[in-house]
């Protein structure tokens, strides 16, 4: 009841009345008094179900509506997107999606059901979340200058999530930005790239922090660099890529979208319930702990959170583009 009250004391404090609290002669609908669906185009467990879990624990603390997680996985993240592309346009089902929905267009062209942009507003962007290059403990390679004249030394591989994810896409930038060569391996999730990586069979694996830190950590694995604009909360002793390939950033995010055609008084109030929802501190020690990097207080609305998707869209599509990236 404590939450609530914040809650809604703040959003009226941004002038922001909540959706789900207005009255029947109100101008603006209201959200609907059924549970609130969450989905995550992934599976139940990864970095990215962890972020929406915690995020849907709050606003069910918060709301007259309960928030729950629908995990829609396979199929490249299309089937848990299209679903919400299909969806009611009143708050009840939102869709959890990463740098994926960047190059969806890129990958599949004219075998979409859905458009990208046109049938999605943006709601607000959770963070973003830099990755980390890894190598085995007993590679060569311990820094970045390192790391390029390795892969400029001779014929090397390299491990992914699979075709199109952050962890392809950020090598292939890396291997555009620099010249330097490495075979594309892609697995079926991060999980088997790394085990590959351990038998020596491919020479690095980049993956998110939220669950390559531990194995740097812990030894594991050696940490290179990180992939964000500046050093990872989560491994701060090591560089960032760009400390040594200036203007490098490749990291996955977070977002929270709504099907296109969501009255706007409605994606207003549910930005303003996620924020007031993750601004408890121990909800923030929770999110850096999984590498997540929340955007600054003027950033959380769901204008810059358009704007930051628009510019990952055409970022990204032009990688596609320029290195001739494919999906099955």
């Amino acid at each position: 009841m404590i939450a609530r009250r914040a809650l809604l004391a703040g959003m009226a404090a941004a002038g922001l009345a909540p959706a789900f609290a207005l009255t029947a002669s109100a101008q603006a609908p209201a959200w609907p008094d059924r549970p609130v669906r969450l989905v995550v185009p992934y599976a139940a467990g990864g970095p990215t179900d962890a972020v929406a879990r915690i995020l849907a624990e709050r606003l069910s603390n918060a709301l007259p509506q309960r928030v729950v997680v629908e995990n829609r996985a396979g199929g490249g993240a299309l089937p848990g997107t299209e679903n919400i592309a299909r969806a009611p346009k009143d708050g009840s089902a939102l869709l959890f999606t990463t740098v994926v929905h960047a190059v969806h267009r890129a990958l599949h062209g004219s075998r979409l059901t859905f458009d990208p942009g046109a049938d999605f507003a943006p709601v607000a962007l959770i963070g973003v979340v830099p990755q980390v290059i890894m190598v085995p403990p007993e590679s060569p390679v311990r820094d970045m200058p390192g790391l390029l004249q390795f892969l400029r030394s001779g014929q090397h591989a390299y491990g992914s999530s699979g075709a199109g994810g952050s962890s392809h896409l950020g090598v292939e930038l890396l291997k555009g930005m620099t010249g330097v060569r490495a075979e594309h391996i892609p697995y079926r999730g991060t999980a088997p790239a790394v085990a590959d990586l351990l038998a020596g069979r491919v020479a690095l694996v980049m993956d998110s922090v939220a669950t390559g830190a531990a194995q740097v950590r812990g030894g594991a694995l050696r940490g290179i660099a990180t992939t964000g604009a500046r050093r990872s909360s989560a491994l701060p002793d090591l560089p960032t890529v760009a400390e040594t390939v200036p203007g490098f950033e490749a990291t996955t995010w977070n977002a929270v979208l709504a099907p296109a055609g969501t009255p706007a008084p409605v994606v207003s109030a549910i930005s303003a319930a996620i924020w007031s929802a993750l601004a408890d501190e121990g909800v923030q020690a929770r999110l850096a702990g999984l590498g997540v990097e929340v955007p600054p207080p003027e950033e959380r609305n769901p204008e810059m959170a358009g704007r930051f998707i628009a510019a990952e869209t055409a970022k990204w599509e032009r990688l596609v583009q320029d290195a001739g990236i494919r999906v099955e």
